[in-house]
């Protein structure tokens, strides 16, 4: 059957017996901790998809023993269970698809413990991801997922979904950084998986299990992180290219040989013709693709690194190259960060995709992406992680323009194409939700599919954990 990306999941219906649920919910509870009214749930209806669900009621837990009740009850009743962390998820991860409470954990939000000695901090899942960083920067530690949301998004999010960003290409993604969890099964069962350790293999590794399954298995409600020291000392290189092509044969030369960089951001022509219109980067004009390369270790060691890299460049065809300073490299980053909700301005409607190809296809993916983009007529933004290969891939269309969405599904089905033919991936940190669902079997085998299934059976017998998400429907 042909995967369809307009489908979606009927309207649920509200069963008869949901309110003694909610009367039960309120007195184990408390008051203060639901939320049912209409204007109270609509704040938990949305993610950064723009899909609306709006939820039967809202849980704020504010610790376990809260999470606990709250399983417990709605499983007896039979009642879908969607964890929630910031709701800034790409996928509709978070979202009541098929009705049911979501069950908020923004107010767990304590950072339990920091040691330095053991370089671990233990947290709740509703901690802010850029609130870490800075409980941990005192102590020169950090915890290397950086996705771009870092300012909203929380860990428990994190979790969900193995999220990453610049770093990845450096100190790997989300479950890299993870060595136990704490969490709760969707009758209310309390488990815990790996410990304090960075080496144990002891039984399966049940926490690498969690991470990534989308709240489909269970919901964490507290995780020991490995944490990494801050380097002493950071310098980026932006590079201005003549092609995306000559962009992706400078990453491909650069993951393969030399020193490891601590990031490899990659912006194609369109990307940089929006820094040029928001006036806070000088760009020459004959530049169609940008590199930002950063260096990072001792203070000591810093020059050699960047004369090291600055050798390794002056083979390429090269337009512009520039050390930045402190200040400026500050705003190059804050530029680049800014490109996801820039585009928005650009067109009423932006499909954002996170595919991931081996780098060194990178030069086959931005030339398919380019042919798909002409012959389609949707502009296409791509910008993102190209240390990994993980290309945030942006359709930038108009929903009142009737000709240009009918294309849509055929185009995004054509970059998917194009990404599996090149051994890649179709997510590479936003994760599946229900965007991505469909199209699962095109990637992941029906023997391997098969298994998943049988895992979430094992975990959640009754299917009320974040139901019709990541599996297709």
């Amino acid at each position: 059957m042909k995967p369809s990306l307009l489908s979606q999941p009927l309207e649920p219906r509200l069963p008869d017996h949901f309110p003694d649920l909610l009367a039960r919910l309120s007195r184990a509870l408390g008051p203060a901790s639901l939320l049912s009214s209409a204007v109270e749930r609509e704040a938990y209806a949305w993610d950064n998809t723009g899909a609306r669900y709006c939820p039967w009621a809202v849980v704020l837990a504010e610790s376990r023993q809260q999470v606990e009740t709250t399983l417990r009850l709605c499983h007896a009743a039979q009642v879908p269970v969607i964890p929630r962390g910031a709701g800034t998820g790409n996928v509709g991860g978070a979202l009541a698809v098929q009705g049911g409470v979501i069950l908020s954990l923004q107010r767990m939000n304590r950072v339990r413990e920091v040691s330095v000695a053991d370089r671990l901090a233990v947290v709740e899942p509703g901690v802010i991801h850029a609130d870490l960083q800075a409980h941990l920067k005192p102590h020169g530690l950090f915890w290397p997922p950086d996705p771009s949301s870092s300012r909203s998004c929380s860990v428990g999010g994190n979790l969900a979904m193995c999220a990453a960003g610049a770093n990845a290409v450096r100190y790997g993604v989300t479950r890299d950084w993870v060595l136990g969890l704490e969490a709760v099964l969707a009758d209310g069962t309390v488990f815990r998986t790996g410990g304090r350790t960075t080496k144990g293999v002891v039984g399966y590794d049940m926490t690498r299990l969690l991470i990534g399954s989308e709240g489909t298995l269970a919901v964490v409600t507290q995780a020991t992180l490995k944490l990494a020291p801050v380097p002493e000392a950071r310098r980026l290189l932006r590079v201005v290219l003549p092609s995306v092509a000559e962009a992706a044969r400078v990453v491909c030369a650069l993951m393969a040989e030399g020193e490891a960089l601590s990031a490899i951001e990659f912006l194609d022509g369109s990307a940089l013709d929006l820094l040029r219109q928001s006036k806070t980067v000088a760009l020459p004009a004959e530049g169609r693709a940008m590199l930002l390369l950063e260096v990072a270790g001792s203070a000591a060691a810093l020059d050699a690194l960047t004369a090291d890299l600055v050798r390794r460049l002056a083979r390429f065809e090269v337009v512009e190259q520039l050390q930045a300073g402190a200040e400026e490299a500050a705003t190059v980053w804050a530029a680049r960060y800014a490109l996801s909700p820039t585009l928005k301005k650009l067109a009423p409607k932006r499909i954002n995709e996170d595919v991931v190809v081996p780098v060194s296809r990178l030069p086959e993916l931005m030339a398919g992406l380019a042919e798909i983009s002409q012959a389609c007529r949707i502009p296409i933004v791509s910008f993102g992680h190209a240390g990994n290969g993980n290309i945030h891939v942006n359709l930038l269309v108009d929903p009142a323009n009737g000709q240009q969405m009918a294309v849509v599904p055929a185009t995004l089905e054509q970059v998917f194409r194009l990404v599996l033919d090149l051994d890649g991936s179709l997510s590479g940190e936003h994760g599946v939700g229900i965007q991505k669902q469909a199209f699962l079997p095109w990637e992941v085998d029906a023997t391997c599919l098969l298994l998943q299934r049988r895992i979430k059976a094992a975990f959640d017998p009754q299917s009320i954990l974040n139901p019709g998400k990541v599996f297709p429907v």
